[in-house]
């Protein structure tokens, strides 16, 4: 893939008319800087974790966990405590050692190519605030499944999958109502046009609506996004203002107020950004069409069903104390380090199979979502949306086909096209 991207230096014939050569450019510079991020990123990943390994990184932060957690007076008996205290500590770890990269691929390859709309204050402020939201999740779910697993008999396999089953549909179900407003604000969208051309369309599926938001994504990021969520009669959706040319603070003058040097650089570059209002409406058709066609349901039954065998091969194997050996636990087994050797480890190979087949699946769900938003008529419209969201993202239409297949869980743009224009020429 790295090869199409320094080697494909003109627009080929078949994209000439929906893509210009200016804008060709700086997407292939674009995914060019990424891929050689991701390559270095993930090689240094690579490196970190084998080292962890060979060094006996797992038992020396075991260990270390179990002496703050004794000096706290909770002795080896407490499992549970020493586990919480590691899990704080690997996470810590995990969030320094990243933070240089994160750090580089928001300041320097998105500020390069006008995407960032962040200063230095709020990405420290965002980080530790994330750190924080997830640590408040993550410590209270994972004490409850330690007990749940500790008490659970020899069917406890089941109960710790019933619990993360419970925990999962009530993160969806609160995540956009109580922890993403944490981040971002959300408003509702004025009424006018737009939201009553939503409501019609939303209506003509029975699609159950109840809000339709606007979340400031253009504080963070150019990027453009659009999602529903809820459950049962309580759908709602969300729309980033990148998305909406009439909503985009980047396709408007910066006030005064922000004062911020980085945020007007990058604001002045993404002038026109976003979609019409019917491309607005196409895009949601698409992505209604994940609901209508049960898309949503499907993956959340896939993941429930792998998750379930994951539990049950987890109950069989933690009983082999070999495993716990392997990683330098030779006297203790603790069920915490059992959950981190054999879902992150032992499962590894079948993850990556699990992986490109979910996106094989995804890939096939998209263009049925794209022939349900065509049979509403917005076969046009969501021609040019997804061409105008091709623009602002710069993404690169052209890739090498072993690549797109194993890790672009959406069609390539051009085959998408292709799916849509015969519908568009009627």
């Amino acid at each position: 893939q790295r090869r199409v991207y320094r080697t494909t230096t003109h627009v080929p014939q078949e994209l000439g008319q929906i893509m210009d050569s200016e804008t060709f450019e700086k997407s292939r510079l674009y995914q060019l800087d990424k891929s050689t991020f991701s390559f270095w990123s993930g090689l240094y990943s690579e490196v970190e974790g084998t080292m962890i390994l060979l060094c006996g990184g797992i038992p020396f932060l075991w260990n270390l966990s179990g002496q703050i957690s004794g000096r706290a007076g909770f002795g080896p008996e407490y499992e549970i405590v020493q586990s919480l205290v590691f899990l704080l500590l690997a996470t810590l770890f995990s969030a320094v050692t990243g933070l240089p990269w994160s750090l580089y691929n928001t300041f320097v390859i998105e500020e390069k190519h006008g995407f960032n709309q962040q200063t230095l204050g709020f990405f420290f402020k965002d980080a530790i605030k994330k750190f924080i939201v997830t640590q408040c999740i993550l410590l209270p779910v994972t004490s409850l499944l330690l007990y749940i697993i500790k008490i659970g008999g020899d069917y406890f396999f089941i109960y710790a999958w019933l619990f993360t089953l419970v925990v999962s549909l009530v993160l969806v179900t609160i995540y956009a109502d109580y922890i993403a407003p944490l981040f971002d604000k959300f408003i509702p969208l004025p009424e006018g046009e737009l939201k009553q051309q939503i409501e019609t369309m939303a209506k003509s599926i029975d699609f159950p609506l109840t809000k339709v938001y606007v979340v400031e994504g253009s504080k963070r990021s150019s990027h453009s996004n659009a999602y529903f969520y809820g459950f049962f009669k309580n759908k709602r959706i969300v729309l980033f203002d990148t998305l909406l040319e009439d909503y985009s603070a980047l396709n408007k003058e910066p006030a005064e107020e922000d004062g911020e040097d980085e945020e007007t650089k990058s604001k002045t570059k993404n002038k026109k950004q976003g979609c019409k209002n019917e491309e607005v409406l196409a895009v949601l058709g698409h992505e209604l069409g994940h609901w209508k066609l049960g898309h949503t349901v499907k993956n959340i039954i896939i993941s429930q069903m792998n998750s379930f065998l994951c539990f049950f091969l987890f109950a069989v194997l933690i009983g082999r104390k070999e495993l716990f050996a392997a990683f330098g636990f030779y006297d203790t087994q603790p069920t915490l380090i059992g959950l981190m050797i054999i879902f992150q480890f032992i499962f590894s190979p079948y993850n990556e199979v699990l992986s490109f087949c979910l996106t094989v699946l995804s890939r096939r769900f998209e263009f049925q979502a794209d022939a349900f938003a065509k049979e509403l008529g917005k076969a046009k419209d969501l021609y040019s949306a997804l061409i105008k969201l091709n623009k602002d993202n710069l993404g690169f239409p052209v890739s090498d086909w072993i690549f797109s297949m194993w890790h672009y869980s959406h069609p390539p743009l051009l085959e998408r096209l292709q799916a849509l224009k015969d519908a568009k020429q009627e």
